[in-house]
């Protein structure tokens, strides 16, 4: 239960960055406000270690991981705030969240079917693509627009 109240946080929140990042676009670039939302996330984080983890887990230990392209996280995140914005403001919050969404699902699933990226691989399952595809057919109707 715990974890789904953490996850719909977490959604709640990116639906809130996405059309707060994509406001501040419309009166700087969209670079530039990925650079202040990267810079302001970095102040926070650094602010957090200090009062959780300093002291417990070394800086130093980041140069151990194994796999060194797990470390392109931020990098990735970036390319995120950029896209979000862009979907955003192409397509509005909700549509672009729902899109957003469907796709995480659908590649998180193919991540776990191959056990890509040292996660425990799953077995295929009929109803996980049904639940992809009920969510795709969602969408469709999300976006389709009768006219009055």
């Amino acid at each position: 239960m715990w974890g789904f109240l953490i996850a719909m946080i977490s959604g709640a929140l990116m639906s809130l960055q996405g059309v707060f990042n994509t406001e501040v676009t419309k009166e700087s670039g969209t670079w530039l406000t990925n650079c202040f939302v990267q810079l302001t996330g970095f102040i926070v984080c650094v602010i957090l270690y200090f009062f959780t983890e300093a002291g417990k887990v070394p800086v130093g230990s980041l140069f151990k991981v194994d796999r060194k392209y797990m470390l392109l996280g931020g990098v990735i995140g970036a390319f995120i705030t950029f896209t979000v914005i862009q979907s955003m403001s192409s397509l509005g919050p909700a549509m672009a969240v729902l899109a957003i969404v469907i796709t995480q699902v659908f590649v998180a699933y193919l991540i776990e079917l191959f056990g890509m990226f040292g996660v425990d691989k799953v077995p295929f399952s009929w109803m996980k693509l049904m639940g992809i595809c009920v969510a795709v057919i969602g969408l469709l109707i999300f976006k389709w627009e009768t006219k009055s």
